[in-house]
């Protein structure tokens, strides 16, 4: 690949408590008795941060981790308990300066007018870097923490029925982002006046009402944060199938999927872009990101025993939604570029041991795609939309001229 800028990868990373294989607390490198303070998880965006990659993303959920997807479970061998991932990274923000940081929200149980608040008051107080990634729950025993509404419980074995659950879901998920986003307009960008002499703080005229009636919400607006410093942070969700992929063509500036292959990597970016132009937005630049669970060794062969000596110490080889990656950094630069030329933009690399695979992945592989051309070797911007490539957008509500 050249060096010119654009044919640069994009690269985030994926937290999640001592990271993504359930025994990778139990490692030496690891810091058990530290994952519910912030010096831990400042140190990981730190190092994040060393290794130039665009964002982070913070895992949560509004139950316990489960190895059951649509369930709870009764095991005590596994991390189980999270920090809240908006006030995380709230509290990392002041200690970078160009990271991007993605918390992870439930569409499910939340309203969007928090979570729009929430998001804006991130993106002031990491100056225009924040983004959030949208979830759906699908977990009866979480919805019953709010008692609000009852979520069947999904049978894998009745597909029917699961896909119409799913379906009402994202669907749902979708109307939310467009609260979101619309509240993010709600104030124009010289809303504010501050004028002491006059005594006017804020020009009530370029505040908005967005009235939005849909199927699941009725908000009425305005916000009560001032539109936030990127305008509109960066919305991403991950998918699976073709309704999630819906979800991404219609509302995401970046799609999180799982290929295991070039081919159908290939395959899964057509879809989202043929989703992008039925959803009227085929001009919009939208980022597909591959994501791998990634162990990263001096050789292939000590990732792969450190992969089952873990899965030795979990009781079973790990399996999740997405692929599994053992190998050298100069191997998974080979794969990265490979799903690239099938179209993803970018990566977000899942560390199997935090403290053993992020550090790999900005001291080896960052390295190695930079030698290759195919990696920055500075920040160039000091947004995540500036990182990203994305335009800061135009006001929907403000009057043209």
């Amino acid at each position: 690949m050249s060096s010119n800028p654009s044919a640069h990868l994009h690269l985030a990373v994926a937290l999640d408590g001592a990271g993504w294989h359930p025994a990778a607390w139990r490692e030496a490198v690891s810091r058990p008795r530290e994952l519910f303070t912030a010096g831990y998880w400042a140190d990981l965006v730190t190092e994040a941060e060393r290794g130039l990659l665009d964002f982070v993303t913070f895992e949560d959920g509004l139950g316990l981790q489960s190895s059951h997807p649509f369930a709870p479970d009764e095991r005590t061998d596994q991390v189980r308990g999270r920090l809240d991932a908006v006030l995380t990274a709230a509290r990392v923000a002041p200690l970078t300066r160009h990271i991007g940081l993605v918390p992870t929200v439930v569409a499910t149980h939340t309203e969007p007018f928090h979570i729009s608040k929430a998001i804006a008051t991130l993106d002031y107080v990491s100056s225009g870097r924040a983004g959030v990634r949208v979830r759906v729950d699908a977990r009866p025993d979480e919805a019953a923490h709010f008692g609000r509404r009852t979520v069947a419980h999904i049978d894998p074995d009745d597909l029917p029925a699961a896909r119409e659950t799913v379906t009402e879901l994202f669907e749902e998920a979708a109307d939310y982002v467009e609260v979101v986003r619309r509240l993010w307009d709600s104030w124009e960008d010289d809303a504010e006046i501050r004028d002491v002499a006059t005594g006017r703080f804020i020009d009530r005229g370029k505040l908005h009402y967005i009235d939005f009636e849909g199927r699941h919400f009725h908000v009425k607006g305005p916000s009560i944060t001032p539109r936030p410093p990127q305008g509109q942070p960066p919305v991403s969700a991950l998918a699976h199938d073709t309704v999630p992929y819906r979800l991404v063509a219609r509302q995401a500036d970046i799609g999180y999927v799982t290929p295991r292959d070039a081919d159908e990597a290939r395959s899964i970016v057509a879809e989202i872009r043929a989703g992008q132009e039925t959803a009227g937005r085929a001009g919009e630049p939208l980022h597909v990101f591959g994501d791998l669970v990634v162990l990263l060794d001096q050789d292939a062969a000590a990732a792969r025993a450190r992969l089952d000596r873990l899965d030795e110490l979990a009781g079973e080889p790990y399996t999740g939604d997405a692929p599994v990656f053992t190998g050298t950094a100069a191997q998974l630069a080979d794969r990265l570029q490979e799903f690239a030329a099938a179209g993803l933009t970018g990566f977000r690399l899942r560390p199997a041991v935090a403290g053993h695979d992020l550090p790999a992945v900005t001291r080896d592989l960052v390295p190695e795609l930079q030698r290759r051309g195919a990696f920055r070797r500075a920040y160039e911007a000091d947004t995540l939309r500036g990182l990203l490539g994305l335009a800061r957008p135009a006001n929907r509500y403000a009057a043209t001229v």
